[in-house]
């Protein structure tokens, strides 16, 4: 795993202020990234599978880690979400929101678990050739934490073609413009859950953000997808 001192901070808040993503390279080693895809035949480690074509959700299918999780995610969601929450309590100042997140992300666990999300949400998402995830947001209750990421597990050109991270933002009065975020092996892409602040001309606006991923051409690809809130 990728020492966290290593991380340039700044750079991610800045870029998540600009453009509602932002990508940290080589979060993790592509041992841990094997490693983690490994996992999605391992029984007793899911508390529930989604094929997603059942719920008009795309092509492709995703299972949701049960507590305890493993690690590299147990690490990770707790090493990341501090400096995450920073950026996260200044865009709800920004938007004029009243939710503030605590320090650590023990304390935001506890506050989901007492208004009952007490399901984690850490997952792994599996696509084959022409699976696809369509745009949406991953809300799942009350209390959400206004950023998540996403960690790419395999190798684009050689364990798959095409499968494009997507985010799509809707603008006020305006045309959604989409924007495609290019990953390698243990790249992560860090974004926004729902919505972001701009500044605009008459001061900040709200922009509403959904993500996706295009269709896969071939071969099979794998992710890891770290959401900071439990679901109801």
């Amino acid at each position: 795993m990728r020492a966290f001192s290593t991380i340039d901070w700044v750079r991610v808040s800045s870029e998540l202020d600009s453009h509602g993503s932002a990508v940290i390279a080589r979060l993790i080693s592509a041992s841990e990234c094997d490693a983690l895809a490994a996992f999605y035949t391992v029984d007793g480690r899911f508390r529930s599978r989604v094929i997603m074509a059942n719920h008009g959700f795309g092509r492709g299918e995703y299972k949701y880690f049960s507590y305890p999780l493993p690690e590299p995610i147990a690490g990770l969601r707790s090493a990341l979400y501090p400096q995450l929450a920073v950026v996260a309590n200044r865009w709800n100042r920004a938007l004029g929101m009243r939710a503030r997140f605590p320090e650590e992300h023990a304390a935001f666990i506890k506050r989901c678990h007492a208004a009952g999300q007490r399901k984690p949400t850490p997952l792994l998402l599996q696509y084959g050739a022409g699976d696809y995830n369509c745009l949406h947001q991953d809300l799942y209750g009350e209390h959400v934490f206004p950023l998540q990421l996403t960690i790419l597990l395999s190798e684009p050109g050689r364990d798959f073609t095409g499968g494009e991270f997507v985010l799509s933002e809707q603008r006020p009065r305006m045309q959604s413009r989409a924007e495609v975020v290019q990953l390698g092996k243990g790249d992560a892409v860090v974004f926004a859950v729902r919505h972001r602040p701009v500044h605009g001309t008459r001061g900040i606006y709200r922009v509403n953000l959904r993500h996706g991923v295009s269709r896969v051409r071939s071969g099979q690809r794998y992710t890891a997808g770290i959401i900071f809130h439990d679901a109801a």
